[in-house]
């Protein structure tokens, strides 16, 4: 087993043309722990100055809110995090267990839980995806249910070329099938909503990727699926790069809808033409390292 410490700055800006006044901002970017991660250390900056509540959300997200006094043209959050990951760099991810045959046939116990992560989000479009489920290869004609979420990491991969949106929100699953192209939580909305018509349940998940661009500083958030197996448990998939995930997925958060993962969202108030943009930056290095 081996064990490595991660540094993560992650800072959002906004900035605006005239003083506004914020409402409340709710803000998911601390990295959920379990037996594969750990927080070592976490600083929260907020600008400006702000009073800062922590909560844990249903999901079992921690959650900050924070609330600002008087206006200002900007509004900056910073988060450092340092986070201990345990993983043998050797072994990949694999599914040790008995295989789930469909369709998933969930514990007496957790059938209220998994109904919340099998409706669709986008029941309207009921009728508009089902060429797609039909294009797609069948979930009976693979040895488990784990190899056929697998398949559909990379059909979508395939299917979805990405494209990174700085707007808020994501497009429904027909706008990304129609254009052929979407953002990481796009694609993850796409592939939650095809495995939810398919009886399987899933979440959207919301975090960071330790990859080339992260290292380089030109990194951002990223999103991603999870999907529940029976006798396993959640494991994520990225549709985006059409991979199983691993220790380089870190998250932040999950949600059975996107919307309650969002690592900022907030109101303010001022002059309708105020907003002039909004710019997001993650940075990884070793926590020796300084980050300017």
């Amino acid at each position: 087993m081996d064990d490595h410490l991660l540094h993560i700055r992650h800072r959002t800006e906004y900035r605006y043309a005239f003083p506004v006044r914020f409402g409340t901002h709710r803000l998911v970017m601390r990295p959920r722990e379990g037996h594969d991660l750990r927080v070592e250390s976490h600083q929260l900056s907020v600008s400006p100055e702000a009073s800062v509540t922590w909560t844990r959300d249903i999901f079992g997200n921690s959650v900050a809110w924070a609330r600002m006094e008087g206006e200002s043209t900007t509004l900056e959050v910073i988060s450092e995090v340092v986070v201990r990951r345990f993983f043998d760099p050797s072994s990949p991810p694999t599914f040790d267990h008995s295989p789930s045959a469909y369709p998933p046939e969930y514990d007496g116990i957790e059938q209220g839980v998994a109904a919340a992560y099998l409706a669709p989000v986008f029941p309207e479009e009921t009728q508009a995806l089902q060429g797609w489920l039909t294009s797609l290869p069948k979930p009976t004609d693979f040895p488990s249910i784990e190899a056929f979420v697998v398949r559909l990491t990379e059909c979508i991969k395939d299917a979805v070329k990405y494209q990174r949106r700085e707007s808020k929100g994501v497009q429904s699953p027909g706008s990304t099938l129609a254009l052929g192209s979407g953002s990481c939580r796009d694609s993850a909305t796409l592939m939650m909503e095809t495995l939810r018509h398919l009886g399987i349940a899933a979440r959207f998940a919301s975090g960071y990727l330790d990859c080339p661009a992260t290292r380089a500083a030109r990194g951002s958030t990223h999103a991603w699926t999870e999907v529940y197996f029976p006798h396993l448990g959640w494991r994520g998939f990225d549709p985006t790069t059409g991979r199983v995930c691993d220790h380089r997925h870190i998250v932040t958060g999950t949600s059975h809808h996107p919307r309650g993962v969002m690592p900022l969202s907030g109101r303010y108030s001022g002059p309708a033409n105020a907003f002039l943009s909004m710019s997001v930056g993650v940075e990884f290095s070793s926590p020796e390292t300084s980050i300017a």
